[in-house]
């Protein structure tokens, strides 16, 4: 073997010094093709369900899910949040109506609790001890309903509330204070110029029943382009644009936008401007360190062309062997720049050094092909390894990056022994001078042998202290804490975690039928991490009897009143009405109200007394108490209109339930889904987990983002931890057939283990555990260790010059200035905003600073003989 290599690199070398001109038009040639068939062929796979295998189980239970309901597959959860209830059931039902009109930019939108069914029977899912308290509620306030309908103005308002303050209103037994307080806070807010709103519905419930009012969220399903970079950016972009128009006509209203479209393509958007910045200052830092190494522009020009050129030929192998880019091959490109700029540099210091000790370019262009060329073919085989390894693994990202960055690590190597010879041949360099001033003082390149024992010893020590860390290492599986915590679509996703009704990792069990469905309920329910499982049968509430014997007590007395609030209301003199209760609240000052506290009553009166002098006193008197008695009315005809269709309740069975309703419980194919609503705060990854297992272990056929968020990460284990064994396994095979010695494969990988272990261990220390994002980088410190200390023990295996130290040599420069154009690459990447990107910059950074300390340091120590 070894023989057969040489060969072929002395071939290579003549043939690179003979036919140099020919070598650099082909790889024009070849590369202007690539260029062309990538730019025609070379698309982006964004869709994300599809970087792991669809043969995974849960991958088969989310294909069944989203197949039996598609409305909910890939969907964005548009958030409604407003002070009051009524404003939220308004805005939200304006969002939806304007997202079922895009039909170019959504498939559909639906409000998962809010439509006409639920309008009308919405009471009877009350409970039957809250529609009790709601009917005392409104029955104590029909006489004050009644007197508004008859009187539905400003003036109106005002009358009833000086009739019960003078004790003239016997009728009215509703409590009056939170009435006056609410009246209080409109005068004072809008007085000082802010938008306020009374909300009926709180004044006359006083509850919430059980879930958060003041929030709607309405289901969109977008059209998504994965031929593009952004799938989403169309409808996203008509999003925000709707927020923009919604925050300007309604100021106190928010819309947020969250759930796994708007989180992707949030990420998408901070990874590229993040990605702008940081390859500039990687690239100028690139360029710094190779400047500083080669101290020569030609070095660093030809480094560069071939650097350019090998990206072009293995960007053309991904169009033609893939067709396509996915978020995880993307990486390729950094991958390969941080690899081949290896061969480049180790050719060229090489060269350099020959150049130095007085050969001829030519001679030096054949004496590097010669002695390097074997160990940058074994750097690239043991690379290549360790990317084809992950191929077969059922992490589909992985495996297509182990495919494009295999291969490119081949055409790397291809390009640093045939055109950098080429170029070199063309560009030599002149003579240089010798004597080529270190950097350290010589006792710091001896340092290694000096104190090898002392090394040893430390290294080991290390080692075992490490090893015990490894029982801390993590793997975060939330992919939403790899985002930009600060993005609106995290921020809201995270809120939601938070809600027991809410939270978008609900999970769906599928069953083949309504009876299955319910009996699962029940065994979901009994979970204490579940706070709720619904069904179809949900849909139909219990007691309905009893419940509209309640509401048809309530219609004996109430429709006709509210018949009323459809209408507009009538005119009155805003400015007069409050002056009169400015006149009943001094008149009944001195006596104790019933129905009020004193210092309310007085607070009132100091305040209705201000607002009528700032209001006399302001440019437009008129539109001052316009907006006083448009605070206190806007929500008025909401409430009871709302009321009015609640009391036309029916008694209805399953049979009885609308399509609409029908088809997010039960696909036209007959698969029935339960909805199962998780009672913790799944922020917590220990919830998270907890809440998964339960799901799982009570039933298999369930899928929900929790359920892919946590088994994505164990697969994606699974899958490193298989590629990696056996792509360790092979390299130490590999080695040994190559070098044909035990020890020297022990000295080439013994350093590559302790920087592993001394990474996981930093990792642990620093609170920067493997994700999505970070383990990716895993390959190439697998590839620059094996080839780090591939070099390190080649060149021992050399005599040195006299006086020369192994530290001293090109070898050592090379494995030098590569990990610190790597590392020059990636750093930057630390201090993105993107935590994934940061984490893996991080990791890198202190991956690659170790491995460099063990192959200069650990690794001539451990060589070191007595």
């Amino acid at each position: 073997m070894p023989v057969l290599t040489d060969r072929l690199f002395a071939a290579l070398s003549r043939l690179a010094l003979r036919f140099p001109w020919p070598i650099l038009l082909l790889f024009i040639a070849v590369s202007g093709i690539s260029l062309s068939y990538t730019v025609d062929h070379l698309g982006i796979n964004n869709n994300t369900s599809e970087m792991l295998s669809q043969d995974l189980p849960f991958q088969k239970v989310r294909q069944k899910l989203e197949q039996a309901f598609p409305m909910d597959a890939s969907a964005i959860i548009v958030v409604v949040e407003a002070p009051t209830a009524e404003q939220t059931a308004m805005v939200a039902a304006l969002v939806n109506q304007r997202l079922q009109t895009q039909t170019d930019l959504f498939e559909s939108s639906y409000m998962p609790d809010e439509n006409p069914f639920f309008r009308q029977q919405g009471l009877l899912f009350l409970s039957l001890d809250d529609l009790e308290t709601l009917s005392n509620k409104l029955i104590d306030a029909q006489p004050f309903i009644g007197y508004l309908s008859n009187h539905y103005h400003f003036a109106g308002l005002m009358d009833i509330i000086s009739l019960a303050l003078q004790g003239q209103e016997n009728e009215l037994t509703m409590p009056l204070e939170p009435l006056l307080s609410a009246v209080d806070e409109a005068i004072v807010t809008v007085g000082t110029g802010q938008p306020h709103y009374v909300s009926w519905q709180k004044l006359l419930t006083e509850a919430d029943f059980g879930r958060d009012q003041t929030r709607r969220l309405i289901i969109a399903k977008p059209r998504l382009n994965f031929r593009q970079l952004m799938p989403a950016q169309p409808p996203m972009s008509y999003l925000r644009g709707l927020a923009r128009e919604i925050s300007t006509a309604y100021p106190a209203i928010k819309l947020s936008f969250t759930g796994e479209v708007p989180l992707e393509h949030e990420e998408l958007e901070t990874v590229s401007r993040g990605m702008v910045i940081s390859s500039v200052a990687s690239l100028l830092l690139v360029l710094c360190a190779l400047w500083i190494g080669f101290r020569s522009l030609r070095l660093l020009s030809v480094t560069f062309i071939a650097l350019i050129v090998g990206l072009v030929l293995t960007t053309g192998f991904a169009a033609l062997a893939i067709g396509h880019l996915n978020l995880i091959s993307v990486a390729f490109a950094v991958l390969y720049i941080g690899l081949g700029v290896d061969y480049a540099t180790h050719f060229c210091l090489r060269y350099k050094e020959y150049r130095q000790q007085g050969l001829p370019s030519e001679q030096a262009i054949f004496s590097t092909q010669n002695t390097i060329g074997t160990p940058l073919f074994l750097c690239a085989f043991t690379t290549a390894i360790g990317f084809f390894a992950f191929v077969p693994t059922d992490f589909k990202g992985v495996s297509e990056l182990g495919i494009i960055a295999g291969v490119g690590i081949f055409i790397g190597l291809l390009v640093s022994l045939t055109l950098l010879p080429a170029l070199l041949k063309l560009l030599p360099l002149s003579s240089l001078s010798a004597n080529d001033r270190s950097f350290l003082p010589n006792w710091a390149y001896a340092f290694p042998f000096r104190h090898a024992t002392a090394i040893r010893i430390s290294a080991l020590l290390l080692a075992i202290g490490a090893s015990f860390m490894l029982t801390r290492l993590t793997f975060d599986s939330n992919p939403v804490n790899l985002r930009d915590q600060n993005t609106q679509s995290v921020i809201a996703f995270k809120k939601l975690l938070g809600s027991k009704t809410d939270s978008p990792f609900a999970t769906s069990a599928l069953t083949d039928s309504l009876s299955q469905a319910d009996q699962l309920a029940a065994q979901f329910a009994k979970l204490p991490s579940v706070h709720e499982a619904i069904t179809l049968s949900s849909m139909v509430p219990e007691q309905q009897d009893e419940k509209l014997a309640l509401i048809d007590n309530l219609n004996l007395i109430m429709p006709t009143q509210l018949n009323r609030f459809a209408q507009p209301r009538e005119q009155s003199d805003v400015r007069a009405a409050l002056v009169k209760l400015v006149d009943t609240l001094q008149k009944t000052a001195a006596e104790p109200s019933p129905i009020a506290g004193h210092e309310l009553l007085a607070k009132l009166h100091r305040d209705a007394m201000h607002f009528i002098e700032q209001a006399d006193q302001s440019q437009n008197p008129p539109n001052t108490y316009a907006k006083l008695e448009q605070s206190l009315f806007e929500l008025m005809p909401q409430t009871m209109l709302q009321l009015r269709d609640g009391l036309t309740a029916s008694a209805f069975a399953i049979d009885d339930l609308p399509d609409y309703i029908r088809r997010q419980w039960r696909s036209d194919s007959g698969v029935y889904r339960v909805l199962v609503l998780p009672e913790q705060d799944l922020n917590n990854p220990e919830h998270l987990k907890t809440f998964v297992n339960d799901m799982l272990d009570t039933y298999p056929e369930v899928f929900g983002l929790p359920i892919g968020d946590v088994k994505s990460g164990e697969a994606i284990v699974a899958a490193f931890v298989q590629a990696f064994s056996s792509a360790l396994l092979m390299i130490v095979l590999l080695l040994l057939v190559q070098t044909r010695s035990l020890k020297t494969t022990l000295l080439i990988i013994t350093p590559l283990l302790l920087a592993a272990l001394l990474t996981a261990a930093t990792n642990v220390l620093l609170n920067n555990p493997f994700n999505f994002a970070n383990i990716i980088v895993l390959p190439l410190l697998l590839g620059i260790g094996v080839d780090s200390g591939i070099h390190i023990v080649h060149r021992l295996q050399h005599p040195l010059e006299e006086k020369q130290d192994l530290l001293q040599t090109s070898s050592a420069r090379g494995v030098f200035y590569s990990a610190l154009t790597t590392l020059c690459s990636f750093s930057s990447l630390a201090f993105n905003t993107h935590a994934g990107t940061a984490s893996m910059g991080l990791l890198l950074s202190i991956g690659i600073s170790l491995m460099l300390i063990c192959c200069l340091l650990v690794l001539p120590a451990l060589s070191h003989k007595k």
